[in-house]
């Protein structure tokens, strides 16, 4: 068992996680009645889990998700924050948007990352998220966006779709009325332009298929 496995199997650990929540409970009441009156409280719940498991693996495995996580995430990650802001501002009422407005001055969004999609699916993951715009048609369940990405229109109502899985790398940009297909990964500084297929990896600018269904392959797009 490591250092920090032993740390959170303690009575050290379990005292500091308490003395935190006592601290922070009071700042986050207002998220906390948000995320409890969501309509999209499971997709809330999938976001969270998603998060712990990358940033948080210790305390993903002592099962620190739900509000707790909640108060966690906001406390640690900006970029939560605008997710979460995000997820709050699809189907709130007039009561829960005054909630938001006095919530989002006590837990700030980066404000340098925007997000602007019709869609967004459950278990969204935005690592670092600076100097970032995600303006989708729609984006698929699972789906991880590195920082200084640019998911954006052409033209007015010409944006990209995003499937399942799919992974954006630092530096790329995704443009226009295109499709990423299913477990796709877009590399670093990429360019897209063009639809990629399903189960494919592309690098470049323009970019190219480097990898197809795990075999290495170097076809345009």
């Amino acid at each position: 068992m490591s250092k920090e496995e032993k740390f959170t199997s303690s009575l050290s650990f379990r005292a500091a996680t308490n003395f935190f929540y006592t601290l922070n409970f009071p700042k986050a009441i207002l998220h906390i009645l948000l995320f409890l009156t969501s309509p999209t409280k499971p997709v809330i719940e999938k976001d969270i889990i998603k998060w712990m498991e990358q940033e948080h693996y210790d305390l993903y495995k002592k099962g620190l998700f739900s509000w707790k996580g909640l108060v966690w995430l906001l406390w640690k990650h900006e970029a939560y924050r605008n997710l979460f802001y995000y997820r709050i501002k699809k189907d709130y009422n007039f009561l829960s948007r005054i909630v938001l407005e006095v919530a989002q001055w006590i837990y700030k969004p980066r404000n340098t990352l925007f997000i602007k999609a019709d869609y967004i699916g459950e278990g969204f993951f935005i690592q670092h998220g600076y100097g970032t715009g995600i303006g989708a048609r729609s984006i698929g369940k699972n789906c991880w966006i590195n920082q200084l990405v640019v998911i954006g229109f052409s033209h007015e109502g010409k944006a990209p779709i995003l499937g399942d899985n799919v992974h954006i790398s630092v530096g790329a940009k995704i443009l226009g009325e295109v499709t990423i297909g299913d477990n796709s990964i877009v590399g670093a500084n990429a360019v897209v332009v063009k639809n990629v297929p399903p189960n494919c990896t592309v690098v470049g600018v323009p970019a190219r298929i480097i990898k197809r269904d795990g075999k290495r392959v170097d076809e345009p797009l």
